[in-house]
């Protein structure tokens, strides 16, 4: 009996079938990629669980996560480490340090590949006047060759930066435009004005509105003019931030203004660098986090940033109320000679309630101010050195001293310790917390160490992965990573940013969980991070295995209003 033959041979069907895979296994060669990160622990930014794989780049852009076949022309091991998108920081004053250094060192070795400016003042839009006081007070001769906000942006992304930036647009910046530097009410037709200003800028690639509610001359607008303006941000998509009036004693009735402003205005808002300052307040935060939700829960998105330090930084002239800078600084300089205005000053810096806020009393006097800058160089000697022991030297009184250094420089900057660890990691954990250094972006090298700084600089977001997440546990490492990343691309409505995902621009972090760490401090504070091996931005490697490339993708990331989206942008559409 003749065997029947079962194989391939038997049963043409199959045969042409192998041939045909042969044929295309022959004819389709495995894909090659720019760039394959293999090996790493993903975490894609949504906050889920974290899972072994491989991430591929084409030109700027993320095309593969999970297994990736093929190869790259550039093969990264990352085995051991984490993957990620890279760390959005969420208020930063990289403005200066950008124009004079574009690398952004101190960031970029924390993972940072987006600085987003906008705390009140901004770069533009700018008058004649405004550029000329740009130039005589920004202590660093700056010339400003732009007008608006979008031609500024422009301008850093021509001249060379690492990282991406975006900006809201200042609304004290706004009001200086218009109103200068005193404190009046704009007329209806100003107010139209100011208003044309915010969708300029809108159009221009803006965020939203910024404001700065503690400073002259940010302190002067009023909750309907900030609600106008912020309108103006929500009809091109935009939001609404703001260091509010008073993060001590008045903080209640501050968030109260911030969620009327975002009702009003019909707009998402933003408390930035949420904190409860002075040690009266320090107990109130289960209260504020209750009032943040219940605004939430009503429908009204309201999230917050913050910093992971317990003191806060800013000029030493925020130690007196407003109403003596109306005017601007040769009208302030002028009322600190003035002795009557001197005494009255003094009382009411001296006084246990005040309607301002009071940052001296909240830093529990002068033991708690640290001077860290100055443009005097003949001051330099006080720097380290806190407004105390300086008022010790002089043998004056702490407030008088205050007011002495502000005449002899009036840029003089200090660090202020307010707020309490506990409720710092506390805050962490908030699932609707972003996170902001609050701090430029310098190398730690040349005149830059001549100056100290606050090591928030340095260390803010690498202490958030190594001292919160792996040494506090305060928070898993996927949300913090959430929190870096998706949480504030959506809140900020930015498009293709923030995730690891086919589509999405290649801003990419690795780093080791295990051993990222912060190292600056108030007496040391030039110091960078460790942990972070490889950055990436917009597809192109910045740094490699802790070293700067040289490379300077960095773009200006625009807003849902921007009229260059290929749909046109945001404006006048919800």
């Amino acid at each position: 009996m003749k065997r029947r033959w079962t194989g391939a041979i038997g049963r043409p069907w199959l045969m042409l079938a192998l041939l045909a895979s042969a044929g295309a296994q022959a004819t389709t060669p495995a894909p090659t990629y720019d760039i394959v990160i293999r090996g790493g622990t993903v975490y894609d930014g949504s906050g889920g669980e974290p899972y072994v794989g491989d991430v591929a780049v084409e030109d700027d852009r993320i095309v593969a996560v999970g297994r990736v076949e093929g190869t790259g022309r550039q093969e990264i091991s990352a085995a051991g480490k984490a993957v990620a998108p890279g760390f959005i920081n969420m208020l930063s004053w990289a403005t200066r340090s950008l124009l004079e250094d574009g690398r952004a060192m101190s960031d970029l070795h924390q993972g940072v590949t987006l600085e987003v400016f906008g705390e009140g003042w901004t770069m533009g839009p700018i008058n004649e006047a405004m550029r000329v006081r740009l130039r005589e007070r920004g202590g660093d001769g700056i010339a400003a060759t732009w007008t608006t906000l979008g031609e500024y942006l422009d301008h850093l992304e021509r001249r060379g930066i690492s990282p991406n930036v975006a900006s809201f647009v200042g609304a004290t910046t706004i009001r200086i435009h218009e109103l200068g530097e005193a404190d009046v009410d704009p007329s209806p037709e100003q107010l139209a004005r100011m208003r044309a200003l915010v969708r300029q800028a809108m159009e221009e690639g803006a965020l939203g509105v910024g404001s700065a509610l503690i400073y002259a001359p940010g302190n002067y607008a009023e909750t309907p003019e900030l609600a106008a303006l912020a309108g103006e941000a929500g009809r091109c998509g935009g939001m609404y931030i703001s260091h509010m009036r008073s993060e001590a004693d008045d903080i209640g009735e501050a968030i109260d203004e911030v969620v009327t402003i975002a009702r009003e205005g019909d707009v998402p808002a933003e408390i930035y660098h949420l904190k409860l300052a002075g040690t009266r307040n320090w107990d109130r935060l289960p209260q504020i986090v209750a009032q943040i939700e219940a605004a939430r829960r009503a429908g009204l998105r309201i999230t917050a940033n913050m910093y992971h330090y317990t003191a806060g930084g800013t000029g030493l002239d925020a130690v007196m109320p407003p109403w003596v800078q109306d005017g601007g600084s040769e009208a302030f300089l002028a009322r600190l000679r003035d002795p009557a205005i001197r005494a009255r000053l003094l009382a009411e810096m001296r006084a246990p309630e005040s309607d301002w806020e009071n940052l001296l009393r909240a830093s529990g006097g002068g033991e708690g101010v640290l001077l860290v800058e100055v443009a005097n160089e003949t001051l330099r000697p006080l720097v380290g050195k806190t407004l105390a022991e300086v008022a010790a030297m002089r043998g004056t009184g702490v407030e008088e001293t205050a007011i002495d250094l502000v005449l002899e420089d009036s840029r003089i900057g200090a660090i202020y310790f307010m707020m309490s660890e506990d409720n710092v990691r506390r805050q962490t954990a908030l699932p609707w917390m972003s996170f902001g250094s609050d701090a430029g972006a310098p190398a730690a090298e040349g005149e830059t160490l001549e100056s100290a700084a606050h090591p928030r600089t340095y260390g803010n977001f690498a202490r958030l992965l190594g001292h919160y997440v792996r040494e506090q546990r305060a928070l898993p490492l996927a949300q913090a990573i959430r929190g870096l990343t998706s949480l504030p691309a959506a809140n900020l409505g930015l498009r293709d940013r923030g995730s690891l995902a086919p589509g999405q621009h290649a801003d990419i972090v690795v780093f080791d969980p295990a051993t990222i760490a912060d190292h600056a401090t108030y007496a040391d504070p030039h110091r960078y991070a460790t942990g972070v091996s490889d950055v990436f931005v917009n597809g192109i490697q910045v740094l490699a295995e802790g070293r700067h490339t040289g490379a300077t993708p960095g773009r200006a990331v625009r807003g849902p209003g921007w009229t260059g989206w290929p749909d046109g942008g945001g404006c006048g559409r919800r």
